[in-house]
């Protein structure tokens, strides 16, 4: 599970993801009333006061169930705070009748999770359509709504669990920096309180209390049950009438909170020192709920200076290297919320030149007023957002949670025909009235005589902007198709251009005429990569997006959003890619855009320095990190390779000595001796032209033959000596374990898909393995943990560097224990093997998720061109399929012993252990 917090940058974010369309509503029978229609999605209400969403889409073989519930942490009250994403955590616990969600999710290949936020909290379940499964998943929503056992022995487990959640948060500098923030810039209104609360309150917290906040707010007429894919909303509303409308209606008045904040009086400062290489300001401006008339100018604001590399706070302060990274958006919530800035600068950086520049940016627009130019750039990619978010509606089912959060779903359409409005007026306007230093939260506090406030308006309610409105025309909707192994190769046209050049083409209608296009291009080989001074073959692939010899970075960025097409291209020692997704009208235009970046890169100086520094500064940052430490002391520990190979482990000392020693020339050098097109793979899937498509490949790619042609490099597996090693990062209140060996494996060994049938049911399969069951479901020492296989793969099936791992994280002091529990587990799974249930289950698990993948058209893209470069037909999918389904106990047992080997461990940990060590033990409140 997770908690969410809403905050500036991710609402804009939001805000700029748009809705959907597909079908007219159908009667509802007896007992459900139909409200509004827009665009696809249909409103219905039980008589419980349960309101349902149906968004049917017969082209997308997936459905998504959404049931957001209409309480977040604003709900809390004073020594409750956590208390919502706290029990979002209990209502895996199970009911009467569902002892075991997790699992029972799992045996049906259920993606599954929750998120709780500011205003609401939603539980989401995502699997092939199947009417059995939707409804097991209807069915159990239905139960604990109302049953779940919300019980005192599991929040004693689950307190840890959660307390180790708010502990990892606690290591990353920006949420830390931007609870305080909030916190600051709020007096009373909840707001200011993050999602995941006060230790106190999740250490403390009375089992009644939670037990009073899940009967008052987990019930029929505060939830909205969102259900969007392939579905017949004919056969599903009697269905959901069945399984919901049979909760009651309570007879209770939901609380209704009534605190405003009041308008802010003066700037505000809040500083926090912690352990950490990176510098970080961040702005909050208070502005109104998502209602209000001025929230779409706010919007196209957030984006104009946002943006990335077209808006002001990037030409201001990344441009001229005052800093590595700056953002800003607009927080659009049910009541009033911030407009955010943050700007992080590296730790020689001048961070006060970045924050007076800051600062200007922020509250000097009136002295140099938004332009036409920009207002039309911001505008035209919000809409490029909304209008390529309409072609994914399970994403749309997810993404309704926060418009039903902010007052109502058709919010997020009637916000998005405002922003269409916007005029250079409004954005000027609200920038002069809202960015205001009386207004600001900073991390200081200046008594200021006479000050200019900002005075938030009051927004009107929800029901007066979507009164009467009905959208727009719904869009056409792709064909029906069933992504199987066998009928992707029918379907799939496989050709060569040139010697070495495989593209692969599988046309099929597609929800708003969407395409995707992979191409994986190689060059280059061992001797030729050991030529150039490292990182210069990276850079050279990183650097292509950053301009070409006729368009500069932005001009790129704009000539992709005129396109409608996202992705773009990208590079590495021994290999270069592009990467998109757009439209059939635009594929063509596209296509030559992206060819031309790749072959004519202009590797500009300004943008190389620019590169570099946010390598550095990204290096600096994770330095102190315990995460960092692990890997550093696990990649040197099973480093194999000589000084001068490729593949040789380099400390950060080492890659920051390279990046700064790091040539220009160096770069362009290895683009120019070593790249090219004519080997390699393409693949497209979606609504395309082939005969439109072939000439233009062979004319944008089979000329250009790499310098050096490709070789890949051999891996072997090689053995590594057990050892253990723990490292102090001072002022990190949440360890990090690592623990690895070494395999003999690649993808065609025979006991390959043994092995990932072990790995799912010992640590892979979340909550219900053998590592989540024992360490954090009983014992409730880690938020996360899980292992993994690694095997190799290649053309001709004898690299074999493999490994096995298991990666958690866990409170410093619990570390010891942490280790003892997973050893025991590990040693208990080599003796006693699984059993015939959890192979049952975790086949069907795995062979649900591997048909689940299959529905993006760019999973199957990278299926094709993987396919094509290690010459193996799709139909070795289908095989691997079958084989996983002959597996038998005693063939993944033997497995197990084969190749798991718990005394060839090594473990790597660190944390704050010398602090840990004087904090008491916690004992659960009574």
């Amino acid at each position: 599970m997770t908690h969410h917090r809403l905050h500036a940058l991710a609402l804009a974010c939001l805000l700029a993801m748009p809705a959907s369309a597909f079908a007219a509503g159908v009667a509802p029978p007896t007992g459900i009333s139909a409200g509004a229609c827009v665009e696809g999605i249909c409103e219905y209400r039980l008589r419980n006061g349960l309101r349902v969403l149906l968004f049917p889409d017969a082209s997308k073989p997936t459905v998504t169930v959404n049931l957001t519930y209409l309480v977040g942490s604003v709900h809390e009250n004073y020594g409750e705070t956590g208390m919502a994403h706290l029990l979002e955590h209990l209502l895996f616990k199970g009911t009467p009748k569902h002892a075991d969600i997790p699992g029972e999710l799992k045996k049906r290949g259920v993606g599954f999770n929750a998120s709780t936020s500011l205003d609401r909290t939603n539980y989401f379940s995502s699997f092939p359509a199947n009417d059995a499964t939707l409804d097991y998943v209807l069915g159990l929503e239905a139960d604990r709504m109302l049953n779940s056992f919300v019980a005192k022995k599991d929040l004693d487990s689950e307190m840890t669990v959660v307390r180790n959640e708010l502990e990892r948060n606690e290591n990353n500098p920006g949420s830390v920096l931007n609870e305080r923030l909030r916190s600051t810039a709020y007096l009373w209104h909840n707001y200011g309180n993050t999602t995941i609360g006060a230790r106190s309150d999740v250490e403390r917290v009375p089992i009644e209390r939670l037990q009073a906040f899940y009967k008052t707010w987990y019930q029929p007429d505060n939830a909205v049950l969102i259900v969007a894919g392939r579905f017949d909303p004919a056969t599903l509303l009697p269905n959901i009438k069945v399984k919901f409308g049979g909760l009651g209606k309570p007879s209770r008045a939901l609380p209704v909170a009534y605190t405003k904040e009041p308008t802010q009086d003066g700037e505000r400062e809040v500083t926090v020192r912690r352990s950490g290489d990176i510098r970080i300001t961040s702005l909050a401006y208070h502005m109104p709920a998502a209602t209000h008339p001025d929230t779409p100018a706010l919007v196209v604001l957030g984006n104009l200076l946002g943006h990335a590399p077209g808006g002001r706070l990037h030409k201001a302060l990344v441009e001229s290297k005052l800093a590595a990274f700056a953002g800003a958006g607009a927080g659009a919530m049910r009541d009033p919320g911030t407009f955010n800035f943050v700007v992080a600068v590296p730790k020689d950086g001048d961070a006060g030149k970045a924050e007076a520049e800051l600062l200007k940016q922020a509250e000097a627009i009136a002295s140099q007023p938004v332009t036409a130019q920009e207002l039309a750039d911001a505008r035209q990619r919000i809409a490029n957002g909304y209008e390529l978010a309409f072609n994914n509606v399970n994403a749309v089912g997810m993404a309704l949670s926060e418009y039903v959060a902010a007052g109502d779903w058709r919010l997020w359409f009637v916000l998005r025909d405002a922003t269409d409005k916007v005029t250079l007026d409004d954005v000027n306007r609200v920038a002069k009235a809202y960015l205001l230093p009386s207004n600001r939260t900073l991390a200081r506090f200046v008594p200021t005589d006479n000050a200019v406030r900002a005075t938030i308006a009051e927004a009107p309610p929800a029901a007066s902007l979507v009164e009467g409105y009905t959208g727009r025309a719904a869009i056409e909707a792709g064909e029906s198709f069933d992504p199987t192994p066998a009928n992707i190769a029918a379907r799939t046209e496989t050709y060569t251009i040139g010697n070495s050049l495989t593209v692969s083409l599988l046309p099929k209608k597609t929800r708003g005429g969407t395409v995707v296009f992979n191409a994986d291009f190689r060059f280059g080989d061992l001797e030729s990569i050991r030529r150039s001074p490292p990182p210069a073959a990276s850079f050279a692939g990183s650097m292509l997006m950053r301009g070409s010899k006729t368009l500069s970075r932005e001009q790129i960025d704009k000539r992709f959003e005129a396109l409608k097409t996202t992705g773009g291209v990208s590079g590495g020692t021994q290999g270069a890619g592009i990467s998109l997704q757009s439209r059939r009208g635009e594929l063509a235009a596209a296509l030559a855009l992206a060819a031309d970046i790749l072959r004519n890169p202009a590797f500009p100086e300004a943008e190389f320095e620019q590169l570099r520094l946010q390598a550095i500064t990204g290096l600096e940052a994770a330095r102190k990190e315990p995460g960092t430490a692990v890997g550093q002391a696990m990649g040197k520990a099973f480093d194999p390779w000589p000084a001068d190979h490729p593949f040789r482990f380099r400390t950060i000392d080492d890659q920051l000595a390279n990046l700064r020693a790091m040539k220009l020339d160096d770069v362009r050098a290895y683009h120019r001796d070593v790249f090219g097109t004519a080997e390699g793979q393409i693949a497209i899937v979606g609504d395309f032209d082939p005969a439109q498509i072939k000439p233009l490949l062979e004319k944008l790619f089979a000329d250009w033959k790499p310098g050096v042609a490709f070789a890949p490099i051999p891996t072997r597996y090689h053995p590594v000596a057990a050892r253990k090693q723990a490292f102090e990062t001072p002022d990190k209140s949440s360890a990090v374990f690592i623990a690895r060996h070494n395999l003999a494996l690649n993808d065609e060994d025979p006991d390959y898909a043994a092995l990932m049938v072990a790995n799912n049911i010992f640590g892979s399969g979340g909550m219900t393995s053998r590592l989540g069951d024992r360490v954090r479901q009983k014992d409730g020492l880690s938020y996360s943990i899980g292992s993994g296989i690694s095997a190799d793969s290649s053309r001709d099936g004898k690299d074999d560097a493999g490994s096995f791992s298991i990666q958690a994280i866990a409170a410093p002091q619990n570390a010891a224990r942490l280790e003892a529990a997973i050893r025991e587990e590990l040693a208990r799974f080599v003796k006693d093997g699984i059993t015939d249930a959890e192979l049952k289950d975790a086949v069907s698990g795995l062979l649900t998720n591997r048909e689940q993948a299959r529905a993006s058209d760019g999973t199957i893209a990278g299926m094709l061109n993987s396919d094509n470069f290690l010459g193996r037909p799709m139909q070795r999918r289908a095989e691997f399929d079958a084989k996983l389904k002959s597996l038998t106990v005693e063939q993944v047992n033997a497995a197990i012993r084969k190749f798991l080997k718990p005394d060839q461990l090594s473990v790597f940990v660190a944390g704050d252990f010398a602090n840990a060590a004087k904090t008491p033990a916690i004992t659960p409140a009574k």
